[in-house]
């Protein structure tokens, strides 16, 4: 008989965590492992558009590196695990970096703000970006209630960055602009 992807252990509003714990499913830590995971379904979407392939290739690494954050998370640190857990490092920050120099070189300065627009590419990488800027925040929070090492925090603030970074290029690699932010004067009218 095959495996059911119903367990109906969470019926009562709780989950399990890595190592057997249970939790309600309202806590911080689903909330930021599971809008991590909201972030990993948006570069999903990213990944039918039509992007170059160096982009790609980047995306696709992310949304497996997302997948490690999620497991990341959703194992706590004390008590230690008795078994080995993939976790993001410091490694993984470096990488993002590196990412956004290559692209910050070949983009065009940026002269004002930018909305988030331009090819369908770029604006779910402009969403992913405030997807991301959420986890973010519901990170914090967790490692400020309990430790979760400094990595997560580091790792999707650095993200951020690369989402905005990748959203430029993918509106500069198909000839599209970005969508500067014109603000309206303090004369005109709503």
């Amino acid at each position: 008989m095959a495996t059911r992807i119903y367990t109906r252990t969470g019926d009562d509003g709780t989950t399990g965590l890595f190592g057997g714990k249970r939790v309600g499913k309202d806590t911080l830590r689903i909330e930021a492992y599971g809008t991590v995971d909201e972030l990993n379904a948006i570069l999903g979407i990213v990944l039918t558009c039509d992007v170059e392939s160096e982009l790609r290739a980047d995306l696709e690494s992310t949304s497996s590196l997302l997948f490690t954050l999620g497991a990341d998370l959703a194992t706590p640190l004390s008590p230690p695990p008795t078994y080995t857990i993939p976790r993001i490092a410091e490694e993984h920050v470096v990488e993002l970096e590196r990412r956004i120099d290559r692209l910050d070189d070949v983009l065009p300065s940026l002269t004002s703000f930018i909305l988030p627009g331009g090819t369908v590419a770029a604006a779910y990488l402009h969403l992913a970006r405030t997807v991301c800027r959420r986890a973010e925040r519901l990170c914090v929070a967790l490692a400020a209630a309990e430790d979760i090492g400094p990595w997560p925090v580091r790792y999707l603030n650095r993200l951020s960055d690369w989402l905005f970074t990748a959203a430029r290029a993918a509106n500069a690699s198909a000839g599209q602009s970005d969508v500067p932010w014109k603000p309206r004067s303090e004369s005109s009218t709503v």
